[in-house]
């Protein structure tokens, strides 16, 4: 009786699994698909000013092959780049200013904004700085994008008729991430997969729709907007600045269009699996609102999802629990099935797709991990400051 008891909670495990693949692949904005890109859009009348700003801190190593893609973007306007460095200790300014002699191009403004006052990120004190360097030429558009962040020549041309021709206040990209090493390989895929589950790209952009994010390596935004919605002020304390950016935008009336790039690159490497967990774990438990029931629910959640099928399937195979491991294999099935788009998109091999469970049980890792090192007093680290304020997040919950 106990052994008929084991096997059939695992049926039933498994069937409640199936059940969530099934909803997720139906109801959950159709998250799996990668055709959402720069909506249809015609070239202006008239081409606004646009002002490129570029916070930068300690990013000597990966400057030479970004910024000389800002510098030589083919824009029929005007537009001017101010690179913030923010307090660098590899020459970061110095070499952006050689970058610039050398290339020519768009003309460049580097400035430094000092240590952020209490209750401001480093990267938004950053942002606001460049901001107002921008201002004094009054842009109409600001495009806001990290120093690791390379465009194609046409970039800032695609993103300003999108958002006229759509009307949109805020037109983000997410870059497409290197993948070259091993754990890039199977990390960095997932992590896009999981970023549009949580906020799927087409409710992003439709009318009346809640949803807001945006990917902060690429956001095109109206000026307007951003005064309406008090850029970067209202999000000052913000560790994931990009959701909670957008978040503002939308809630003061902006329209905003999120979508994965075709020709938007970040060049950072990640080649160890360290790189990745700390990219990851920086701002993971920020993304639950420092909330321990959240938590618990987020690993009971990625458990129950991605875990059980495999589990299901392996134990069903060992006991003989037919229901079990048919239950589990679908939704296995199912769930390598929504994985295959985000692959193909990396250009990656379709045999990557069952090993989602791997990847998804160190996301729930590195979750766990940034909720540790929150409460071990260290927050959300990154570029050697580290950010505790428990409110960090208030305007960045899912929507």
């Amino acid at each position: 009786m106990g052994q008929t008891a084991q096997v059939s909670a695992i049926a039933w495990t498994a069937a409640l699994s199936l059940a969530a693949w099934l909803w997720l692949l139906l109801c959950q904005g159709f998250f799996w698909r990668t055709d959402v890109r720069l909506p249809p859009r015609e070239d202006p009348a008239d081409w606004p000013s646009v002002g490129v700003v570029v916070p930068a801190r300690d990013e000597a190593a990966v400057l030479p092959a970004s910024l000389p893609s800002l510098l030589a973007q083919e824009y029929p306007g005007r537009a001017e780049i101010f690179l913030v460095d923010d307090g660098s200790s590899d020459g970061t300014g110095d070499l952006a200013r050689e970058l610039a002699a050398a290339h020519g191009g768009l003309p460049l403004t580097v400035g430094s904004p000092g240590e952020p006052p209490a209750g401001w990120t480093g990267k938004l004190w950053a942002v606001r700085h460049g901001i107002g360097l921008a201002r004094a030429r009054e842009p109409e558009y600001l495009l806001l994008t990290d120093a690791d962040i390379a465009h194609a020549p046409d970039s800032l041309r695609e993103l300003v008729a999108a958002a006229r021709s759509g009307g949109f206040d805020v037109v983000s990209q997410m870059a497409r991430l290197r993948v070259e090493s091993v754990w890039e390989r199977l990390v960095v895929p997932a992590f896009v997969y999981f970023f549009a589950q949580l906020y799927p790209f087409r409710r992003i952009g439709g009318k009346g729709t809640r949803t807001a994010a945006a990917a902060g390596g690429c956001v095109l935004l109206r000026t307007e907007a951003a005064d309406r919605a008090r850029i970067p002020d209202a999000i000052r304390h913000a560790v994931i600045d990009d959701v909670a950016l957008a978040r503002a935008v939308k809630g003061t009336g902006g329209r905003v269009w999120l979508g994965l790039a075709e020709r938007v690159d970040s060049v950072r490497p990640y080649p160890r699996l360290h790189d990745l967990w700390r990219m990851v774990s920086r701002s993971a438990y920020a993304q639950l609102r420092h909330n321990p029931p959240l938590l618990l629910g987020t690993v009971l959640g990625l458990a129950l999802v991605y875990l059980a099928p495999p589990a299901a399937l392996v134990a069903g195979a060992a006991t003989g629990d037919g229901p079990a491991g048919i239950l589990g294999g679908l939704a296995w099935l199912v769930m390598a099935g929504t994985y295959v788009p985000m692959l193909r998109y990396y250009r990656q091999p379709l045999w990557l797709a069952p090993l989602l469970p791997v990847t998804a049980f160190l996301y729930l890792l590195m979750t766990v991990d940034s909720a540790v090192q929150h409460y071990r007093g260290r927050g959300a680290a990154w570029k050697g400051r580290t950010y505790t304020r428990p409110d960090t997040v208030a305007d960045e919950r899912p929507l």
